[in-house]
């Protein structure tokens, strides 16, 4: 066999070798995947089987300062930068040496050697000769001497425009160390200026964070007071806080509503509850490695149904539990929970909605309890509660007791939108006529859900002028609207009021309408929070929506209420 052909039969061996390698690899790898799955699909129907007893060894009791924010605030505080942040002072500048004394030749002297005559024999018998060596002499040192003065002045005025230079370069420098040194001052002034800005904007937000968190604590203290005093509102509000706190499984709604009858002490829960499709049934993940497949393995319809019956007895006996559990006033004689379920009718392909269990739990029985060990289909009936045997069939039942929803604030709203038109100014109306127009307004935008809107007993721009219901009985929640016919922009103290209003009265949502605008302040508050605020722009907007039409003009409503004698 050539090598040629030994060589590429080696290779394919190697490749099969390779690919029977990743298969087996993929296989395992797919069989850990359903392991996972089938596992986490394990944990998920524990928890659903232990709805109830997940929550009892929580402590559903409010902790107030819990609730509340006490982190710092966010922001650091500005750092100054300091010495070594600051930019470091000019170096002074480098000098030069002063210009040293030249060297000076020595002066000659007419005793000095060189300017003696020297007499030889014939001077001395010549006197004239010995005079004319003796003027020679004096001319040398004549001579030398004024050689040695013209060096001296050369030598001296070149010192002397030394120092001249050294003194120009000395004021040039001393110049440019005084033209950096006032930059730097300058810079400094500016770090320093920057600083104090930071510092200044970051105390003026502080302060604001603080004056925004004292609002927001402040309605839950006021709540606290008013729990403790057992007021109706708060104990319903109290309650709400309860259940919203309570941690269950995405899938089921945390939607409920709740009333309170103080002369019983019996608290009204209507909560809603998962459908049936609602509650998984995976059991269990398993891969197929001649399909190359995940075949997944779901509960019977008997063991989904059964699971299903019992999470909803759970949830139910679980909510008494905790609002019995979180009773820190000893307000609650008795609870009264009515489960509803959302659906499709499969005759009319419908959205339906039912009670499908319902059961009144006095607080002394239910406390006997142990509600760790109970069936709880079998407690339910225990507590005389109403609901089909099946309850995945989601056949209705009558209430026991329902929610009153009648406030004796209410009164007869009147007819006044009709009579508006773009000769009104809304600024100007009567304060009375315009909560009513304010009324019948949002009447008309909640008509299509069903909704109803009732105004309260005059307010004169205090406390709750409408109050919006929303009837479907798991929403089942309202809507506080307040009206400011105001010439002048709204405060955010007015915010901040319909905020604890909402708050106390257990609203889900807030609205604000005025004919002016809103200060920045009453934004800023508003954020984040359940809070509409509408503007007189707004206002317009939705007459027009309606069909009707109005106008606002503040300069010309200040004038007229001046004239009345009214003010903002």
């Amino acid at each position: 066999m050539p090598d040629w052909e030994r060589e590429t039969k080696r290779r394919e061996r190697e490749e099969e070798r390779k690919r029977k390698e990743a298969r087996l690899r993929a296989e395992e790898d797919n069989k850990t995947k359903a392991a996972e799955r089938t596992q986490q699909a394990k944990a998920l129907l524990k928890e659903i089987d232990e709805t109830l007893v997940h929550a009892l060894a929580v402590d559903h009791r409010i902790d107030w300062e819990a609730v509340k924010d006490r982190s710092p605030f966010p922001e650091a505080k500005p750092t100054p930068p300091g010495p070594k942040r600051k930019a470091p002072p000019p170096d002074p500048l480098r000098k030069p040496s002063p210009p040293e004394r030249l060297p000076r030749p020595r002066e000659p002297q007419a005793t000095d050697s060189e300017f003696q005559p020297r007499f030889g024999l014939l001077e001395r018998v010549m006197p004239s000769r010995r005079e004319r060596l003796a003027a020679q002499a004096r001319d040398s040192f004549k001579q030398a001497h004024q050689k040695w003065a013209i060096e001296i002045q050369e030598i001296e005025k070149k010192e002397r425009l030394e120092t001249a230079k050294y003194e120009q370069a000395i004021q040039k420098i001393e110049e440019q160390e005084r033209v950096q040194k006032a930059e730097y001052e300058e810079g400094i002034k500016k770090i320093e200026e920057k600083e104090r800005l930071q510092s200044e904007k970051y105390e003026k937000a502080v302060a604001k964070w603080e004056t925004d968190r004292a609002a927001f604590l402040k309605p839950i203290d006021d709540l606290r007071s008013r729990y403790e005093a057992r007021n109706s509102g708060a104990i319903v509000e109290y309650c709400r806080l309860v259940l919203s706190r309570s941690s269950y499984l995405e899938f089921f709604p945390q939607t409920f509503d709740l009333d309170y009858v103080p002369e019983t002490g019996i608290l009204i829960v209507d909560r809603s509850l998962p459908a049936p499709d609602k509650i998984p049934r995976l059991k269990e993940v398993r891969y197929v490695g001649s399909r190359h497949e995940f075949v997944e393995v779901t509960a019977s319809e008997a063991e989904g149904n059964r699971r299903y019956d019992s999470v909803i007895y759970q949830i139910c006996l679980r909510t008494i539990h905790e609002l019995f559990q979180a009773d820190a006033a000893g307000a609650l004689r008795s609870v009264v929970f009515n489960g509803w379920v959302k659906s499709t009718d499969p005759a009319t392909g419908k959205d339906v909605t039912g009670c499908v269990l319902s059961v009144h739990a006095e607080k002394e029985a239910f406390a006997a309890i142990d509600l760790r060990r109970v069936d709880p289909k079998a407690c339910f009936k225990s507590l005389k509660g109403v609901g089909s045997s099946k309850l995945h069939s989601l056949a209705p039942v009558p209430p026991i007791l329902t929610i009153d929803r009648h406030d004796r604030r209410f009164i007869s709203g009147r007819e006044v939108i009709a009579g508006v038109d773009d000769r009104v100014n809304l600024a100007a109306m009567d304060w009375e006529d315009f909560e009513h127009l304010i009324r019948e307004l949002f009447e008309a935008e909640f008509a299509s859900a069903g909704g109803e809107v009732k105004v309260t007993q005059a307010s004169r721009d205090r406390g709750v002028d409408a109050v919006a219901f929303d009837p479907d009985p798991i929403r089942g929640g309202k809507i506080i609207i307040q009206a400011k016919r105001y010439t002048n922009p709204v405060g955010v103290s007015a915010v901040r009021d319909l905020y604890g209003t909402v708050v106390n009265e257990g609203a889900t949502k807030g609205i604000l309408v005025t004919t002016s605008d809103y200060g920045p302040d009453a934004y800023e508050f508003a954020k984040g929070k359940p809070l509409t605020l509408l503007t007189g722009g707004n206002l317009l907007s939705l007459l027009d929506k309606h069909g009707h039409k109005a106008r606002i003009d503040l300069t010309e409503a200040k004038a007229l209420l001046k004239e009345g004698g009214e003010t903002d």
